[in-house]
């Protein structure tokens, strides 16, 4: 049986994309095992579904703070990730910290072993990333990436840029959408937060962290007249305490933590439309398709996004939602009451034929190809 070590720099907790990827390679015969860094109260070995969980170099994140302890960090979990990995069939890597284990591998101890690079952002034009950080991950990526048999990418534009940067031909595309369902419409929001029949949710689903629109949708609802829309922000990152905080102080505004994959869908289906107001402030987000905007249409309902390249083509050309025409609370503010006045039947209808579309049955064919292409 041909062995997968699926690596992740993080403790694997909620990969939603990771995890799909392990139980489809699982389900095609592949024997599947997640590398992942260690974190408190999480074993270092666990059993998933049809899949193995290691951890390695425990992370104390409220001890490692400083740069000189996150790299004894990452260069112990990348020692332990070589020495347990290296007589594995197949390495695939999850953003280009992981890679440096395939190349290290591939280069000194295992010629054979085939690389899948899974580049789940534009990984050199990351929000926040600038400076001598940035130049070292440009040349970093434009060196490994030579080593990769394979490279996959999240949206069709990143793809083409990998094209033009490396003269590799052209990466598979493997959206992060969620697995088909059929919704039936829950009203949890409803019940925990005593919010009424008669207001609109929106909900603010995913990463809780700068640039992707967070303040904007803050501004927006603080500066409305009534209460009859409210949001609710569901997720965990670095502005999780300014959200909580800002949920006490405003009655329109609401937090709830971040619940696991598998019931997801059934908060999402609680609210009326979703909204992914990411920033045009790193490529990388210019040529995003968020998981959360597929997560939103899977829960049958219609999304409100901005103005950015990939996310605006889906909206328009499908017609389940509202594009921004400009990313400002005022231009928030208009698109909700554009989208409040949308016909429900029609957006409904457009929902479905989406779902069909992009879904992870359909991704999975795509990735599947990724491997009978590379290990026949």
């Amino acid at each position: 049986m041909v062995k997968i070590a699926n690596i992740v720099f993080n403790p694997f907790t909620n990969d939603s994309r990771v995890i799909k990827e392990s139980i489809s390679l699982s389900n095609a015969g592949y024997k599947v095992e997640v590398i992942a860094h260690g974190d408190k109260n999480l074993k270092e070995y666990e059993e998933q579904e049809n899949f193995i969980v290691r951890r390695f170099a425990y992370l104390d994140r409220k001890v490692t703070k400083s740069k000189l302890s996150k790299l004894k960090i990452y260069l112990s979990y990348l020692k332990q990730s070589v020495n347990y990995c290296k007589n594995f069939d197949i390495l695939h890597c999850n953003d280009l910290n992981t890679l440096p284990i395939g190349f290290i591998i591939k280069k000194f101890y295992n010629k054979n072993i085939k690389i899948v690079y899974d580049a789940h952002e534009y990984e050199t034009e990351i929000n926040g990333l600038k400076g001598i950080n940035k130049t070292i991950t440009k040349i970093a990526e434009k060196f490994l990436i030579k080593y990769a048999d394979a490279t996959i990418c999240v949206s069709n534009a990143i793809a083409d840029e990998y094209v033009k940067l490396y003269n590799i031909e052209k990466p598979a595309l493997v959206l992060n959408t969620p697995a088909f369902q059929k919704i039936e419409k829950k009203d949890i929001f409803r019940e925990v937060f005593s919010i009424k029949k008669e207001q609109t949710i929106f909900l603010y689903q995913g990463a809780l962290s700068k640039g992707r629109g967070i303040e904007i949708v803050f501004e927006t609802f603080k500066q409305m007249q009534d209460n009859r829309s409210v949001v609710v922000f569901m997720g965990y990152g670095e502005l999780e305490e300014l959200v909580k905080t800002t949920a006490k102080e405003y009655k329109n505004i609401y937090f709830h933590k971040a619940v696991s994959p598998d019931i997801l869908l059934d908060y999402t289906s609680s609210t009326d439309f979703g909204l992914s107001i990411i920033e045009d402030s790193c490529l990388s987000y210019r040529y995003c398709l968020p998981n959360k905007m597929f997560e939103y249409a899977m829960a049958d309902i219609p999304i409100i996004v901005s103005n950015l390249f990939e996310m605006k083509k889906v909206v328009e050309e499908y017609e389940i939602g509202v594009v921004l025409r400009e990313n400002s609370s005022n231009g928030l503010g208009n698109a909700i009451k554009k989208a409040k006045s949308l016909d429900r039947i029609v957006l409904e209808e457009n929902i479905q034929k989406v779902k069909e579309i992009y879904n992870w049955e359909e991704q999975e064919k795509n990735l599947l190809n990724v491997y009978n292409n590379l290990w026949g």
